[in-house]
């Protein structure tokens, strides 16, 4: 399901790439690269607006599958004699590639027998933190709570502090992830718990003590369980259904035979909801980074990671570029502006690019040519960068073979991309 994931972002970047060299060529050229290209693709690949209900993809995802594939294949043979078709085929591949994968996971979701014929594998899976410091920030408020709430417990022997302690270790760690609306969660997390200390009250003092057998005592709390969980499926306000259900049963403590000790009883609720209030209310003193901040750094992050990949100093696979790229974008808050996610984008399509650029390079012997060209990405200066990459393309343009040509699609690429967003690729050096 990942891989299906990831390859939506590969057919969103190739498309991009392939529209902004579209959008860049000359109308006439545009048109006739555009036509060449589409007559390999099966008309009914070619979505319009009206047709593009999700039924119909659902419905035999297989057979689009294959067509996408044999559309591949096709335009991998494609002719070409200018590096802008070359790069216009080879970027329409891509986002078909792309679209397989996804289509291949949709198959698993909906039954469907799927035996891909193209598929490309993106090697083994790993573990990769897009932003080391968002966990730490969150490691560190979980260690103050925890040891607050425990330091707590020991001096003053509270026998009701085992609980707070539980649940503000448990409320610290759930909501942590959930970042800016964590605050927020954890106050219907503590109205949902407040709730539930009347509902349960209500049960053990007045409902249960009368019942003897256990068939009313499991109607009793189903008459709370199954409208909570009701609701709390149709996500509803989940945060307070989250807490009504996560309380529920340790402030009941059903035991046989059943104890009704009030002082038990409220020793218990007076525990729970102080402990999960102090996590809620870590989350004021030791907030999480705002989405603002966590959007810059991880677009600071993959500026740098990109000029040390331009470099050569960190030498990567594709699928170790695209897989840390991967992180990023799904990392990006939901607050983010479409340009800083078009420039994480251009980011991921200029290292492929450049990936793929030192490969060829090395079967040509360009690896000094290629160096030189590249180096001035390292401190920003695109207009040298894009300078170097045209006299690359002219030098390349007198050597026959596909490998030159797509060498050329890919110096076209990187160019293109740069241009677009110069004041990205040119900010300072990331902090």
């Amino acid at each position: 399901m990942q891989i299906a994931i990831d390859g939506l972002v590969v057919a969103l970047a190739s498309w991009r790439t392939a529209a902004i060299l579209l959008a860049r060529s000359p109308d006439e050229t545009a048109r006739q690269e555009a036509g060449a290209v589409l007559a390999r693709v099966p008309e009914e690949l070619r979505l319009k607006p009206e047709q593009g209900e999700p039924t119909r993809w659902i419905a035999d995802p297989t057979r689009l599958l294959r067509m996408c594939d044999a559309a591949v294949r096709r335009l991998a043979a494609l002719p070409a004699r200018t590096p802008s078709l070359r790069l216009l085929a080879d970027q329409t591949a891509e986002v078909l590639s792309g679209i397989s994968h996804a289509l291949n996971g949709l198959a698993l979701l909906v039954d469907d027998p799927v035996r891909p014929v193209f598929f490309r594998s993106r090697g083994s899976r790993r573990l990769r933190i897009p932003d080391w410091l968002p966990p730490l920030v969150n490691a560190g408020r979980a260690f103050v709570v925890i040891g607050a709430a425990e330091l707590f417990w020991v001096v003053t022997a509270w026998p009701g502090g085992a609980n707070a302690f539980t649940f503000a270790a448990i409320i610290v760690i759930l909501f942590a992830p959930r970042a800016d609306q964590a605050y927020a969660s954890g106050i219907g997390f503590i109205i949902g718990s407040v709730l539930i200390v009347v509902i349960v009250a209500t049960l053990l003092f007045a409902a249960l003590p009368n019942v003897e057998t256990f068939a009313t005592f499991s109607l009793i709390i189903g008459l709370v369980l199954v409208p909570v969980g009701t609701v709390f499926a149709l996500q509803w306000q989940p945060a307070i259904f989250t807490g009504m259900i996560t309380v529920f049963l340790p402030l009941l403590a059903p035991t046989n035979p059943m104890s009704y000790d009030p002082q038990q009883y409220y020793n218990a609720a007076l525990a729970i909801v102080p402990g999960v209030g102090a996590a809620v209310l870590s989350f004021r003193l030791i907030p999480p980074l705002s989405p603002a901040y966590r959007t810059r750094r991880l677009l600071a992050l993959t500026l740098r990671d990109l000029r040390r990949l331009a470099t050569g100093r960190i030498p990567r696979t594709p699928d170790d570029w695209e897989g840390r790229m991967y992180g990023r974008l799904a990392a990006l808050p939901d607050a983010a502006q479409p340009l800083q996610r078009s420039e994480m984008l251009a980011a991921m399509s200029v290292g492929t690019e450049i990936i793929q650029l030192r490969r060829i390079g090395r079967r040509m012997n360009l690896g000094s040519e290629l160096d030189a060209a590249l180096e001035p990405l390292r401190r920003g200066d695109i207009a040298l960068v894009i300078a170097h990459l045209d006299r690359l393309d002219v030098a390349l343009a007198d050597r026959p073979g596909p490998a030159a040509l797509h060498a050329r699609g890919s110096i076209l690429a990187l160019s293109e991309v740069l241009t677009q967003h110069a004041a990205y690729f040119e900010a300072g050096e990331p902090g």
